[in-house]
Formats: structure tokens, C-alpha cells, sequence
């Protein structure tokens, strides 16, 4: 899978496209922020394991402070995906400063950097937009005013997290994104059919009105059809004896706007 779009506080994206490495026994991790993070045996088994442990998925929050990355959807393990949180401490130089494996498929890694030495540097808060600031400033009224509950508060929080992109959706929400984006693009096609059928209809009236005042006679049905192609067949298969040799074909022939690309 690909890596979610770069997110989070804006000096932390000059990480981007670099990477670090940390040797510990035979294994070299290195974490490349926004990308990935892989481990690679380094003995001469004919087995070594050389992989990939967590991809660029999202951050995890904490109390408005950007806590850690997390790198999901790794190599398989068992019945389960690798995937490794990568923890943000302030440090004198960019470095992986640790790696452990908690639990079974589940990385931890520290890495240090003077980007987040910076009392402000991780806050949430900051990176938001204006509108998205206002969205949280209102659920925090409305928790205040007690009009929610704090799980509720919390819910609101995610919602977002999520659409500032900080946190990657759930694939139900994933998917509801792609159905709106369709509907509006299928929108925006009719419409667009709709502007080009009335251009047609107005071309087909005007069609008609010039018929009419040249006196040249086509058919009708009880039920008329307006549609463009319905009537474009009727006069281009009007009957010969109405408009061969007479002083009507000679004026539409004159008026070079019947036959133009429009058809």
C-alpha cells in the first residue's frame, strides 16, 4: 500500500525523503519518516529476514500534542501485519535512538530530533485549519456546557483529526469518501449534459422557426419528439419536391447556419 500524505506540524516535512538507520545485534531498522520503516538481518542464513515493519499510516494524539507515528501494513506476521509506532523525543541530532519489540509484530522505535525540542513544536492545535479550529473550539463549549459527554467530545476529536488528514479514516468512511466524490463528479457530468442538451433544444427551436418562415413543410407527429436527433432527421429527410428547385432551398442554402458542426 501507499504512504498517507505527508501530515502534522509543517517543520517536521524537511524529514521527509531521508532516512536513519540504527544497528542493534544483527538487525538494521531504519525508519524513513513518511514512508516506511524495515528491518534487515544481517548474518549469511540462508533464511534472513529482510522486511518491511510498518508504512506510513498516521499520528497518534495525545492531549493536543503529536505523540508518536504510527507504520502499519508491514510484512505479514502470522495471522496479523507488522506495524511499529515511532515515538518523537527531543534530541541534539536526527537519530534512531532505540528499537523494541513490545509484542509479537508490534515495533516501537525512538527517534530523536531537535524538531520537537521545542516547547510548541508538537502541539496539534497550530496545525489546523481556521475552520477546523472552530470546530474544535465549539465542541470544547459544548463540553463545557455539558451538551456532550466526554466520549462524545472525543468522537468529535477523531472526526477531526481525520479530516485534517492526521488520522487515517476507517475503510467504511474510506469508502463513503470515494461514493461522494463519484456523486459529485456523476453531478457534475449531468449538468454539464444538461447545459449541452439546452444548448441543442434552443438550436433545434431555431431550426424550426427558420423551416417554418421559408415555408418548407415536415412532418409531425401526434406526439412530437423535440429531442435533437428527432428532429434533425426530420429535415434532413424532408421531401425532395419541398426543397429541391424551389426559392426555399435557395435561402437555406444561403443560410450557412443550418449546416454548421453543431451536427
Amino acid at each position: 500500500m501507499a504512504p498517507s500524505p505527508i501530515s502534522g506540524p509543517a517543520h517536521l516535512f524537511r524529514l521527509a525523503g531521508k532516512c536513519f538507520s540504527f544497528v542493534e545485534s544483527t538487525y538494521k531498522y531504519e525508519f524513513c519518516p513518511f514512508n516506511n520503516v524495515t528491518q534487515h538481518e544481517q548474518t549469511f542464513r540462508w533464511n534472513a529476514y529482510s522486511g518491511i515493519l510498518g508504512i506510513w499510516h498516521e499520528w497518534e494524539i495525545y492531549n493536543n500534542t503529536f505523540v508518536g507515528m504510527w507504520m502499519r501494513e508491514g510484512d505479514s506476521c502470522e495471522t496479523k501485519t507488522r506495524e511499529t509506532k515511532v515515538l518523537l523525543l527531543c534530541g541534539k541530532n536526527n537519530k534512531l535512538a532505540h528499537v523494541s519489540e513490545p509484542s509479537t509484530c508490534v515495533y516501537s522505535l525512538m527517534f530523536e530530533t531537535p524538531l520537537a525540542c521545542h516547547p510548541h513544536s508538537l502541539l496539534v492545535y497550530p496545525t489546523l485549519t481556521e475552520a477546523l479550529r472552530r470546530k474544535w473550539d465549539e465542541a470544547e463549549q459544548s463540553l463545557y456546557d455539558e451538551l456532550i459527554t466526554e466520549q462524545g467530545y472525543k468522537k468529535l476529536l477523531k472526526e477531526i483529526f481525520e479530516e485534517a488528514g492526521l488520522l487515517r479514516a476507517t475503510e467504511e468512511k474510506e469508502i463513503e469518501k470515494k461514493n461522494k466524490k463519484l456523486k459529485s463528479l456523476e453531478f457534475e457530468t449531468v449538468e454539464k449534459c444538461n447545459k449541452e442538451y439546452k444548448k441543442l433544444s434552443e438550436e433545434i427551436i431555431r431550426l424550426k422557426d427558420l423551416l417554418t418562415q421559408r415555408g418548407v413543410v415536415y412532418e409531425r407527429n401526434t406526439a412530437e419528439n423535440t429531442s435533437a436527433e428527432h428532429v434533425i432527421h426530420k429535415v434532413v429527410t424532408a421531401k425532395p419536391s419541398v426543397l429541391n428547385g424551389s426559392k426555399a432551398n435557395e435561402h437555406l442554402q444561403e443560410d450557412t447556419g443550418i449546416w454548421n458542426d453543431t451536427f
